[in-house]
């Protein structure tokens, strides 16, 4: 059910928003699109992924990779892979949102986070096909069961498969949601994105996540 509100200037009551979000569903060029560039990014980037690898292990033993549940597309769970920036590996009932200047992250991790180098290995989960490149992001389900009580249409974002970069990170919707308020600005971009997504609004947020969220303020 799309309901009957207005959430951050959008009307989840547009009869269209449907028909939308299937429309991105059955984009083949789409698929095509994150199939290519994540085969190309694991392997150009493989030196670099054993590189990074190294240093994480040096840095604080442990695994290299960070695994969680998130919710993807059509609520349904998958494990998303990001580096390890931190000491601890929550998941389950119990997760608590990275903060700025967590104590749990580790010396290598700020630089990560920062980076958005810590995002890199999701070219996994695009290539078999869990995310896109380009979509809403993801978030642990537990979060994702909190704020569905809470914000009205929250579950409308996933009519998409989530991302690895989106609308809401290239306008200033990332890190932490200090309040309801900043997660609500983030569900309007993400829904804006589902009814408004073409293949060349794919390629404007990927060239401006290049440019704009590198050590963004934002990422901690």
């Amino acid at each position: 059910m799309l309901g009957e509100c207005v959430l951050g200037g959008v009307d989840f009551a547009d009869p269209d928003f449907e028909a939308a979000a299937s429309r991105l569903q059955r984009a083949h060029a789409k698929r095509a699109f994150d199939i290519l560039v994540s085969v190309f990014g694991l392997v150009f980037l493989a030196p670099f992924f054993a590189l990074i690898s190294i240093l994480i292990f040096i840095d604080h033993p442990g695994p290299v990779l960070f695994c969680q549940r998130r919710t993807g597309y059509d609520g349904v769970p998958f494990v998303i892979y990001k580096f390890r920036s931190m000491r601890v590996l929550e998941d389950g009932p119990n997760v608590l949102a990275a903060e700025r200047d967590d104590t749990r992250t580790t010396s290598l991790g700020h630089f990560l986070r920062r980076s958005s180098i810590d995002e890199l290995p999701q070219l996994l989960n695009v290539l078999k096909g869990e995310m896109s490149l380009v979509g809403p992001r993801p978030h642990a389900v537990v979060h994702d069961e909190y704020y569905a009580h809470r914000i009205p249409g929250y579950q409308l974002r996933f009519k998409a498969k989530p991302g690895i970069t989106g609308l809401a990170q290239i306008s200033g919707f990332r890190g932490g949601a200090a309040h309801d308020g900043h997660m609500i600005d983030r569900v309007a971009h993400d829904t804006k994105y589902i009814r408004n997504w073409s293949f060349v609004l794919d390629i404007q947020i990927l060239f401006r996540t290049m440019v704009v969220v590198p050590f963004d303020s934002a990422a901690y």
